[in-house]
C-alpha cells in the first residue's frame, strides 16, 4: 500500500488539465482546510475532492469490488474512509465551502466533455 499514491494520480492530473484549460485558477492540497481537498478555488470558496472508486466505495462496478483476500480488513478500511469524507465534507460546508466530488471512474471516459461541463457548471 505504500505505493499508493495520494497526490498527483491520473485522475487528479485529469482534472486539474480541464480545469486549467478552461482558464480556472486554483490552489492544491490546502492543509489549512479539513480533509486537504485536491483542488482548492478560494475566491469563489469552492474545492475539489477526486476519489478513487475503490477506495472511496463509489457505486460504480470499480467501487463495488470486494476483496476475496482479508474481506473484513478491507470492509472496515474501506468504510472508514467513506464515512471520513462525509465528515470532512460538511465540515467544509459548515465553513462555507461549496463541495464537490468527483470519481476516478468519471475521468476514463474517451471524451472528457461531460465531465468538463460538470466542472464548469460548478464553477461558475
Amino acid at each position: 500500500m505504500a505505493a499508493i499514491k495520494g497526490k498527483d494520480t491520473k485522475p487528479e492530473m485529469i482534472v486539474r488539465h480541464i480545469v486549467y484549460s478552461m482558464g480556472y485558477r486554483y490552489r492544491l492540497h490546502r492543509k489549512d482546510l479539513p480533509g486537504k481537498p485536491d483542488l482548492v478555488f478560494p475566491g469563489r470558496s469552492k474545492v475539489i475532492f477526486i476519489h478513487g472508486c475503490f477506495w472511496h466505495m463509489h457505486d460504480c462496478p470499480y467501487g463495488r469490488v470486494t476483496p476475496r483476500t482479508n474481506a473484513v480488513f478491507w470492509r472496515k478500511k474501506r468504510e472508514a474512509t467513506a464515512e471520513r469524507d462525509r465528515i470532512k465534507k460538511r465540515e467544509l460546508e459548515a465553513l462555507g465551502w461549496e463541495v464537490l466530488v468527483v470519481w476516478e471512474c468519471q475521468t476514463k471516459a474517451k471524451n472528457f466533455s461531460e465531465l468538463a461541463k460538470h466542472l464548469h457548471s460548478f464553477l461558475d
